[in-house]
């Protein structure tokens, strides 16, 4: 178990529910639909599990888990159906959207020559996470095999981290 578990035993009463209620969850489902969306550039994965699991608990991990991946997997949706319907010049148009032409072209050609696969794929790995959701929209992927593919991933990935964080001291 880390070290950092444990380290609010002290908490307000009050702190501990509010931080345990499903306003924590639903907050926290908000925090990864935009982050799946690719809007919270400053608040990734990486930050929110960890995070999620100090304030939480290591008991709430299948309720966290749960959350970030139908979160992200939403969000990714979210983009992936904007990608399909709107295309490549109305995303690179958008000043939110900071994914550059070179990058779209890049990952374009990784969803051409690996097709659906490389979707959980990307999304397991750090760097390129969410990076085949706009490539699959191009590409008009079928919605459901999207979603699919896009929660395979994500599972992977969180529960990654989720794991770093609880075992952290082991690996230490």
């Amino acid at each position: 178990m880390s070290p950092l578990i444990g380290q609010f035993d002290a908490m307000p009463p009050e702190l501990v529910a509010l931080l345990n209620s499903q306003w924590a969850y639903l907050a926290l489902f908000g925090v990864f639909v935009l982050e799946g969306a690719m809007l919270m550039y400053f608040m990734p994965s990486e930050l929110i599990v960890p995070a999620s699991l100090f304030l939480l608990g290591s008991e709430a991990i299948v309720p966290i888990l749960c959350v970030a991946v139908t979160g992200a997997t939403v969000g990714q949706y979210l983009l992936f159906t904007l990608a399909q319907r709107g295309g490549r010049e109305y995303l690179l148009s958008k000043q939110w959207f900071r994914i550059s032409e070179s990058k779209i072209t890049r990952f374009d050609s990784w969803f051409e020559r690996w097709g659906p696969l490389v979707v959980p794929v990307s999304n397991a790995l750090l760097f390129t996470r969410g990076m085949l959701t706009v490539p699959a929209g191009f590409a008009e992927m079928n919605d459901r095999r999207f979603m699919f593919l896009s929660a395979v991933g994500t599972v992977v990935f969180e529960t990654a981290l989720a794991a770093l964080y609880l075992y952290a001291d082991t690996l230490i």
